[in-house]
């Protein structure tokens, strides 16, 4: 296991470790779990962390960890909405995304490396699914099974950590026009959500004979091409 989450289960062990909800750190100086790992492991003060954008927070959660910025958000979400250490985000993820939960990292980690070509591949793919009103049509119903198939593998937690993701790594990528930027960001977040869920629900998704919609617009057909993906690198 990574040092650093080591130490920061070993913390969440303790008595009094269990994370603070809901902020980095709170006026008395209790901290969540991405703010024990940004002080603990990253050596950040809580003037540091009383300042940092949200955003910020994650990406570097995700490099202290060495997990992808969307498992970083995943673990503030779970801190955020269940009792508790979080500690099963890190230690048993399949607990909370499911039994693709391999799958879903490996795309995740994707998510990170893609290259701004990459993106906007992705937004345009996204923008031609979704331009008129059939393909909207289309697009619901594409993004409405893959959740149905994602729910009882914890559809929600993992399409806003993707969601999440997105607008992070977005955030760092070259500007252009303010309104274009933000609506296509918009769908890439959407897609790459409803991604996820494809992954988490491909086997229900088989057996109705629907198509995977949202992850060929990040370059692949199916999960399993995923995984090919990342044993390749």
């Amino acid at each position: 296991m990574n040092p650093a989450i080591e130490t920061l289960i070993a913390k969440w062990a303790e008595p009094d470790g269990i994370p603070f909800k809901g902020d980095l750190i709170s006026a008395d100086g209790c901290m969540c779990a991405q703010g024990q790992a940004l002080h603990y492991v990253g050596g950040w003060s809580p003037d540091r962390l009383r300042r940092v954008e949200q955003a910020e927070a994650d990406r570097e959660t995700a490099r202290l960890l060495n997990v992808s910025v969307a498992h970083a958000v995943l673990l503030r979400r779970v801190n955020d909405s269940r009792p508790g250490a979080p500690s099963v985000v890190l230690t048993d993820p399949a607990r909370v995304l499911g039994d693709q939960a391999e799958t879903v990292l490996a795309f995740w980690r994707h998510l990170d490396r893609m290259t701004a070509e990459q993106w906007t591949a992705a937004g345009d793919a996204a923008w031609d699914a979704a331009r008129d009103a059939a393909r909207v049509a289309a697009w619901t119903a594409a993004g409405s099974a893959a959740w149905d198939a994602a729910r009882d593998a914890a559809g929600a937690a993992a399409e806003a950590a993707a969601r999440a993701a997105v607008r992070a790594a977005r955030a760092r990528a070259a500007a252009g026009d303010a309104a274009t930027v933000a609506a296509g960001d918009a769908v890439r977040t959407v897609a790459a959500g409803y991604a996820t869920n494809e992954i988490q629900g491909a086997r229900i998704l088989r057996e109705r004979g629907q198509p995977f919609t949202f992850l060929p617009m990040f370059g692949f057909a199916d999960p399993e091409a995923v995984l090919a993906a990342e044993n390749d690198r």
